[in-house]
């Protein structure tokens, strides 16, 4: 017996065609770098895009070339999400947060014969051009200033090209549409090459009620770079939803975000930790009647927050409750398309209390549907029993099963296929995730384990503290004792002795707690915006 089902390819092109079809009257906003709104509706979003792609493909761009993007946040950089691989490219997001040479080398690794760059970006192109020759650059006028003559011009380009007489490029739902360069390796940056078939998948997944829950009257605003992750896949959901979209472009200061919250108020937002303990350190304090910003902003109640790419610590959680905003947590990696679990409320646990809603949402969260989540130990898979620690390791259609043009490793792949993620964790019965550390960072004590996340999360907690990162030294004595490096609230004080009856009274026991404290600035960030561990333990190597 046969299936009677179409053959018909999963293909972003009918995410695109549906937008500019059922969705045309719909609105996506851009924060320029002046800091007006630019407006377009989802039928000048379909144009343009397929305009797009259309002029792609008469600068000679061939089925599977790389068009690199270094960009912001804005309208321009969807249009690449969705007509490069309209025209038969693969989108390649350049992270430019790194280092200039490191940006010329992954472009290099991943022969990429075009780039389109923001026009405030061209001072980082220039550190780096000399590493790599892109066959063209075409420059977006971010900023409305003309376009250097020695560049392509990408609204010229998109005047020129013709949208009506533009056909999609063949292809089969295996092609690839975006790669994307992870640094959560060893050794150099490594590629991860997305398909047609994975990100229609994955966003059909991750859009689901319980997770995103995205819907028509949403009005998202992805303050998740668009260079990270895919921005966690949001664009492709919001387009296939047609959902309002506000890009904060390049102005990511807490202040600056929370005036666009009151230009433009979101239903949901999504971040990295690190974005919103800061945006919630600067909200509190307008609330003081000393404050030069008191009355200035209001937060809107009900709204939801996607929150991922480092742990969440409960007390954020607790702290954006108190104004009506929800924390949601998810974990993944760029090699998992990213979403793999979110921690959502389960009807298991309709009746549970407060506390325990708290403590379930500072979880990773219950692995998405099409994903196989294991815990692996030294004698095997561990049971589901909240107690049990191993590596995570996952498979499913939306997980990378290779790297670009690197041979399989047995660090990143088990001989049965499943990836290791390098992060550390148990799994309880109701399938919530916890994750204690990534295996680099875990502190190995007199032959016991430490967890480094569990005592951030627990420092963070504290009312003086606005940042805490923790990390193994040397001892002679234990092999590694904990050092944690604390970042004070502007005007408060505390003292190792507080911090460590603080931690006392969270129930670690006394051979867990740190036994230095160094009170720094500011904690070193990675360019996700991830806490830099390698710095700190540069910086107190014993």
């Amino acid at each position: 017996m046969k299936s009677t089902m179409m053959a018909v390819p999963l293909s972003l092109n009918h995410l695109l065609e549906r937008a500019g079809t059922l969705f045309g009257g719909n609105e996506i906003v851009s924060r320029l770098p002046d800091k007006t709104l630019r407006r377009h509706s989802f039928a000048q979003y379909h144009r343009r895009t397929r305009s797009l792609a259309a002029a792609l493909l008469n600068l000679g761009l061939r089925k599977g070339d790389r068009v690199a993007t270094l960009s912001w946040n804005h309208h321009a950089h969807l249009e690449c999400y969705f007509g490069i691989p309209a025209a038969g490219g693969v989108m390649h997001t350049l992270n430019l947060r790194l280092a200039p040479e490191e940006i010329g080398w992954i472009a290099a690794d991943a022969k990429d014969r075009f780039l389109v760059i923001d026009d405030v970006l061209l001072p980082l192109y220039r550190q780096f051009a000399h590493l790599y020759n892109f066959e063209r650059v075409i420059v977006f006028p971010f900023s409305g200033a003309p376009v250097p003559a020695e560049f392509d011009d990408y609204e010229a380009l998109l005047a020129a090209a013709d949208p009506d007489g533009f056909n999609y490029a063949p292809h089969d739902e295996n092609d690839p549409v975006a790669m994307c360069y992870t640094s959560g390796t060893t050794g150099r940056p490594k590629g991860v090459v997305y398909s047609h078939r994975s990100t229609i998948l994955h966003t059909l997944v991750a859009s689901l009620g319980d997770f995103w829950g995205l819907r028509g009257t949403d009005v998202v605003m992805p303050v998740t770079p668009m260079f990270h992750a895919n921005s966690w896949g949001m664009p492709y959901g919001a387009v296939m939803m047609g959902v309002k979209l506000v890009f904060p472009g390049s102005h990511l200061h807490p202040e600056d975000l929370l005036d666009l919250i009151q230009q433009e108020p979101p239903t949901l937002a999504l971040g990295v930790p690190t974005i919103w303990m800061s945006l919630i350190q600067a909200y509190d304090a307008s609330l003081s009647t000393g404050s030069p910003n008191w009355g200035r902003w209001q937060l809107p109640r009900g709204m939801k927050s996607l929150v991922g790419g480092a742990a969440v610590p409960e007390a954020l959680i607790r702290a954006f409750d108190r104004h009506g905003i929800w924390i949601l947590q998810g974990w993944g990696m760029t090699e998992t398309s990213p979403v793999c679990t979110i921690s959502y409320p389960r009807a298991e646990l309709r009746e549970a209390s407060q506390d325990e809603r708290y403590r379930r949402a500072a979880m990773a969260g219950v692995p998405v549907p099409l994903v196989d989540l294991r815990v692996q130990g030294d004698e095997g898979p561990q049971p589901w029993d909240g107690q049990s620690v191993g590596e995570i390791q996952v498979r499913g259609p939306f997980i990378t099963g290779s790297y670009h043009e690197v041979p399989r490793e047995a660090e990143k792949f088990t001989p049965d296929g499943w990836l290791r993620t390098g992060d550390v964790a148990s799994v309880d019965a109701l399938g919530f995730v916890k994750i204690s550390d990534r295996t680099k960072d875990l502190i190995k004590s007199g032959g016991e384990w430490i967890s480094s996340v569990d005592l951030e999360n627990a420092l963070m907690a504290h009312p003086a503290v606005a940042e805490a990162a923790v990390i193994a030294i040397p001892d002679p004595k234990w092999s590694e004792r904990p050092l944690a490096c604390v970042v004070l609230k502007p005007g408060q004080t505390a003292s190792p002795e507080d911090l460590g009856t603080h931690l006392a009274g969270h129930h670690f026991a006394k051979w867990q707690l740190p036994d230095r404290y160094e009170f720094i600035d500011a904690v070193p960030r990675t360019s996700t915006g991830k806490f830099w561990k390698m710095k700190l333990r540069e910086r107190f190597p014993a």
